[in-house]
């Protein structure tokens, strides 16, 4: 049984080469299949996948997820960007700006050992 369905396929993988080689069509169109369940979402061709570095995902977030969740996570990843970009601004300009009655406190570590004026 099973060496007759391994012929059978021999000759239907061989009858569509054949057929390809004929009309340039044995697989069909894959446009027409954009909803289909077996073909995988690619992250690769998503905004952000650029050369020589390509689609970067070290941890396989991406293996198996669908495009709603990529969309989803993307959004995430928008968001905390964000929040460092003002978290590093903040960080980088609390050398130059002081509140009012701040100005004689040093930085770091160096504020601790400081009393203030009013003890």
């Amino acid at each position: 049984s099973e060496l007759a369905n391994g012929r059978l396929a021999m000759m239907a993988i061989m009858g569509m080469f054949f057929q390809d080689g004929l009309t340039g069509s044995a697989w069909g169109d894959w446009a027409l299949f954009e909803g289909s369940p077996l073909r995988a979402f690619d992250a690769s061709k998503e905004v952000g996948a650029v050369e020589p570095f390509g689609f970067w995902d070290p941890a396989g977030l991406t293996v198996r997820r669908d495009e709603t969740w990529f969309k989803k996570m993307r959004g995430f990843e928008l968001k905390h960007g964000r929040v460092a970009m003002m978290a590093i601004v903040g960080f980088l300009g609390q050398h130059f700006w002081r509140f009012p009655g701040c100005f004689d406190v040093p930085d770091g570590i160096g504020e601790l050992k400081t009393t203030p004026a009013s003890a």
